[in-house]
This record gives C-alpha cells, sequence and structure tokens, in this order.
C-alpha cells in the first residue's frame, strides 16, 4: 500500500509539471534549476531573475526526483502537494516584501526517512511502523522550515540503519547512480543518491558509523558529518532509543561545497532548550593559513584499501602538494581496537532492541555478520573464533567477532571507559606527534559492493566508524570514478613489501580472491570515489574551508549539479 500511495503521488507531480506553474519562465528551463547549486538558486531567487520563483524551483526538483526514483528508487515519503503550497507562500511574501525568508528560501529539501515530519509516516523501512503519522516536525526540519528551505521529499534506509547499504522490504532496494549493480552506500543512502542525480537541492542525514560519508562517497556528492552537540538531534527516530555510548550526528548532504557551509550555517548551534539543549555555539567563520600540513593514509592494518580508493587518495594528496601544502604519510596505530570498541558498545544487548522492530518482515542478509555473532550461543562462537585462528590464521576477525555479545551493566561500563581511554590514545598519537591540520584518508576499502555483499563486509564501514568512536568532524569530496585500467590489481599492490599488509585474511578473501570478489573495477568503472577530510573535535568549520581547498586543488573533474546524466 505504501508503494502504490508512493507511486500515485509520484505520477500527479508529473501531471502537474506538464501544465507548468503559469507564470512567465523567461526561458528558463527545468535543467537550468536542477543544474544549479543550492546557492546559486537562493541568489537567482532573490534577485529577481526571470523564471526564478520558490514553485518553480519546487516543480523542477519535484520532476527530477520523479525521474530519480524511477531510476534508482531512492524516494519514501513524497510531500510535494505541502511543497508546492509552502512554495506559493514563498513567492506571495517575498513578491510583497522583496525579502527572502532566510538563507535556504525556496531550496526543496529531501530528508532522510528517519526525520519526522508533521503527517507524515517515519517508517526507516519497518511494516511495523506504517500508519503512524509524526505530529510533529523533527527540531532540524523546524530550523530548515524557519530558514525558508521546504521539505519536499524523504528518502530510503537500510533495515534497522545500521548497514552501509540501501535496502529494506517496505521500499525496497536503493541502487548506485553509477551503477545498477552496486550500492549508493548506507544508511543516508537515499539521500545522497537523489543528490547525484540532481533531484534536491539540499539534503539531511544522519551518521553514527559512516552513514553520511559512505553513501556520499559511493555516489560521488559531499557530505559533512558534524561533531557530536553541534547539530539538533531530536525528532529523529531510530532503533535504539537511549543508546548514547556512541552518538548519531545529524549533517548535510549536498552537490558543492558551499552548499554544505550554506546547510551548516543555518543548522549549527540551534536546538529546543527545552527538549535537547546544545552549546550555543553556531557557525564561526575561521581563516586557514597559507600553508597547511596534512597527514595521509591509504590503507590500514586491519583491511587492505583497494587500488582505486588509494589512487582517490594518492591524486588529492599530489593536488595538495601543488599547492604547497605538506603532505606527510603515517600509520594508523591500533585502529582495530577503535573497531573491537564499536562492536561491543552497539552489540551490548546482543540487538535485541535493534531486531525488534523488525516484526514480521523478513531480515535483510546485509545483516547477517553484523548480528550473527550475538545469536550464537558463547561455545558456538568460540569455536567460530578458533577456528578464524587455526585454519585462516585471522586474529583481528576472531577477535571482533568474539566481542560481538550481549553485556552486563559493568561490562558495558568498562566498554565505555576504554572508548575514553581510547579517544585520549588517539589525540596523543595523532594530533599531538604529528602536529596535523587534518587528515586525508580513504572513505571505504572499496569504491561500492555488489548489492548484498555487506553481508560478509560490513566490518568495511570501521574506515568510517573509527571518527565515531573519537568523534571528530568530517567532510567526504568527490576525487575521481574508478577506472577500470588504472584501478586493476597489481603485482606491486599484491606484494606485502611494496602494497603492505592484507589485514584480515577472511576480510581480504571475500573482496578481492574467489570467482566472484566483491572489487572488480571492470564492472565498478565510473562509481565515484571520495576520500574523507578529517579534523578535530569542534574544528567542523575548518574541515568545511579544508573541504573547499581539497575541491579547488582537484580542479573540475565532473562532479556537482549537472554531473549525472541517468545511467543508472
Amino acid at each position: 500500500e505504501k508503494q502504490a500511495e508512493r507511486a500515485r503521488l509520484l505520477d500527479e507531480v508529473v501531471a502537474v509539471g506538464k501544465a507548468g506553474t503559469g507564470a512567465d519562465d523567461g526561458g528558463l528551463k527545468d535543467e537550468d534549476i536542477v543544474h544549479s547549486s543550492a546557492t546559486e538558486i537562493v541568489q537567482n531567487i532573490q534577485a529577481c531573475k526571470p523564471g526564478w520563483t520558490a514553485e518553480s524551483v519546487v516543480r523542477a526538483f519535484a520532476l527530477r526526483a520523479v525521474e530519480a526514483q524511477e531510476k534508482i528508487n531512492c524516494v519514501t515519503e513524497v510531500m510535494f502537494a505541502q511543497a508546492f503550497e509552502e512554495a506559493r507562500k514563498l513567492d506571495a511574501e517575498f513578491a510583497e516584501t522583496k525579502r527572502i525568508k532566510g538563507p535556504l528560501h525556496g531550496l526543496p529539501i529531501s530528508l532522510k526517512d528517519c526525520y519526522k515530519v508533521k503527517g507524515f509516516d517515519a517508517t526507516i523501512g519497518f511494516t511495523q511502523w506504517v500508519g503512524k503519522p509524526s505530529d510533529v516536525d523533527a527540531e532540524i526540519v523546524n530550523h530548515i522550515r524557519a530558514a525558508g528551505g521546504i521539505p519536499f521529499v524523504k528518502t530510503n534506509v537500510p533495515q534497522t540503519m545500521l548497514s552501509f547499504e540501501c535496502a529494506n522490504p517496505l521500499w525496497g532496494r536503493t541502487l548506485n547512480p553509477y551503477s545498477p549493480n552496486h550500492t549508493c552506500g548506507g544508511s543516508s543512502g537515499g539521500e545522497a543518491a537523489l543528490a547525484a542525480c540532481d533531484g534536491a537541492a539540499l539534503g539531511f542525514g544522519s551518521d553514527i558509523g559512516g552513514s553520511l560519508r559512505i553513501p556520499a562517497g559511493f555516489s560521488g556528492v559531499y557530505s559533512l558529518k558534524p561533531s557530536q552537540h553541534r547539530v539538533a538531534r531530536s525528532g529523529s527516530v531510530g532503533c535504539v532509543p537511549g543508546f548514547e555510548a556512541l552518538l548519531a550526528v545529524n549533517g548535510p548532504i549536498g552537490r558543492s561545497v558551499p552548499d554544505i557551509e550554506l546547510a551548516s550555517r543555518v543548522i549549527f548551534g540551534k536546538s529546543d532548550l527545552l527538549n535537547e539543549p546544545l552549546p550555543p555555539v553556531p557557525y564561526r567563520d575561521v581563516t586557514l593559513p597559507p600553508k597547511l600540513k596534512f597527514g595521509y593514509y591509504k590503507t590500514d592494518p586491519l583491511i587492505k584499501v583497494s587500488p582505486a580508493c588509494q589512487r582517490a587518495v594518492q591524486e588529492t594528496v599530489d593536488a595538495l602538494r601543488k599547492q604547497g601544502h605538506e603532505c606527510v604519510e603515517f600509520v594508523l596505530t591500533n585502529n582495530f581496537e577503535a573497531a573491537r570498541i564499536f562492536v561491543a558498545l552497539t552489540s551490548a544487548d546482543g540487538y535485541k532492541t535493534l531486531t525488534s522492530h523488525i516484526g514480521p518482515d523478513p531480515q535483510d542478509r546485509t545483516l547477517f555478520l553484523v548480528t550473527l555473532g550475538s545469536k550464537l550461543p558463547w561455545f558456538v562462537r568460540s569455536l567460530a573464533c578458533w577456528l578464524a585462528r587455526a585454519v585462516k590464521g585471522d586474529y583481528s576477525w576472531s577477535a571482533l567477532f568474539s566481542n560481538s555479545h550481549a553485556r552486563t551493566v559493568g561490562e558495558f561500563w568498562a566498554e565505555t571507559k576504554a572508548k575514553n581511554e581510547y579517544i585520549k590514545f588517539f589525540h596523543e598519537n595523532v594530533w599531538e606527534k604529528h602536529g596535523f591540520d587534518g587528515i586525508v584518508c580513504p572513505v571505504n576499502a572499496l569504491p561500492s559492493v555488489p548489492h548484498g555483499g555487506s553481508a560478509l563486509l560490513s566490518p568495511l564501514a570501521f574506515s568510517t566508524s573509527l571518527y565515531n568512536v573519537v568523534d571528530h568532524p568530517i567532510g567526504i569530496v568527490p576525487v575521481t570514478r574508478v577506472d577500470k585500467t588504472k584501478d586493476a590489481i597489481t603485482e606491486a599492490w599484491t606484494d606485502r613489501a611494496t602494497g603492505g599488509p592484507i589485514g584480515s585474511p577472511i576480510i581480504h578473501a571475500t573482496m578481492y580472491e574467489g570467482a566472484k570478489p566483491a572489487y572488480d573495477p571492470v564492472a565498478m568503472n565510473g562509481i565515484p570515489l571520495g576520500v574523507q577530510i578529517v579534523g578535530k573535535p569542534w574544528e567542523d568549520e575548518k574541515v568545511v574551508e579544508m573541504m573547499k581547498l581539497v575541491d579547488s586543488a582537484l580542479g573540475k573533474r565532473g562532479f556537482g549539479p549537472g554531473a549525472w546524466t541517468g545511467k543508472a
């Protein structure tokens, strides 16, 4: 029924779109609108350029969202009728006052399905949550509306939102905009995929282990995972309310760095003081010194990074060095401990609360390895770990798998203490030791995975979850695309003396060996490759400035508004 309702509402906007707005468009085409950045759209409306109205902008993006939905299945709730009403109201107010309502005036905004919007469901893919419309807007939605933004669609997520793919029994699977056989990433997958298709002027997602960053990297767009307590969280539904050992953070997804900055200026430091008091720290302007010191790594000791994703880091480093910046390669020390802590904390109740919402729905296969350890009796889990060590020589996989189980309150506290100690360790051994301004590193070991591939490769998310454990702000910048020739596996990459350690043998084999390895540069040809730009806690604004610097250093390379050509 939900999919049928969605289809009906999408068909209705196509009819409205063909009829037009009835206003003089001055020759403005829908393509001109959707190929403009959010920043440019607001400027054009404010300048009273012919055809540029909130209604015409909503209409153009609604039609593009329909097209994207047909190609990649990224939309959940359709809010077009309400959006058109809000747009006409904005246009009437602007015609009278000649003042825009705020910095997001007239922008069609997409929202991850977890955000509450009054009058609409927030199912996050659970059939049990259908027919329970929200009676309030999420706090971040209040800020968007106050700034003139117009929520017009919600977007797809994976079942439980603890996966870096994007499929659930209610809404189906979202595809990568550049490869129908690969995932767009998750859990903010629908957001990133829609943005990549120019289907929204700006979007907002959330991140607890990479959910803003992995989809942006896989889909070729920009995102920012803020530090904790910079952006309001109230009114965002989740599977484990009350879990705060690792906080999910809300942040923007967009098609340019200026758009990421625009969104951040609207949402930083604003909250409902009664329900969720945040430190009153608004967006702060910062100026970078002329020369920065970047640390970088192309792989890590736990999981060996593919040639394609290593190349994205190297090209970024080369571009920064050409601009006169210092780039120092370093090795992550003890990132295994961050992965272990992440598993221990998230599995503290054996994932019972997380999976309780699945109800009658079939469990998505991407949750197989994530939840397997906690389901097994301790002696079976112990046997599996012994076999991993004895047969495969994989001590990392064994130790991580053995940590996935329910814990006592005392054990949970001990893991929270371990997290705090690791934060101190990371600060001392990375920031204090090297004096970096920022870090450039892979988003993931792979450019994407085939659908269902994360069933056995969920540990790949440790590339991003590391920075949730230590609570660092991070931006994603798209760099290049998979090249089937440049990114083929070579002897130099395979040789441990020149290519580095393989990390976990079990994970490595699934990624690179066998008849159907997950990494296939021929099948992945053209999929976007991004990098993480990491900053110190509370230096979110510096991260945005470093994103600008990296984006400029890399030059024009086929990303941003207008990059998508309907490939998927």
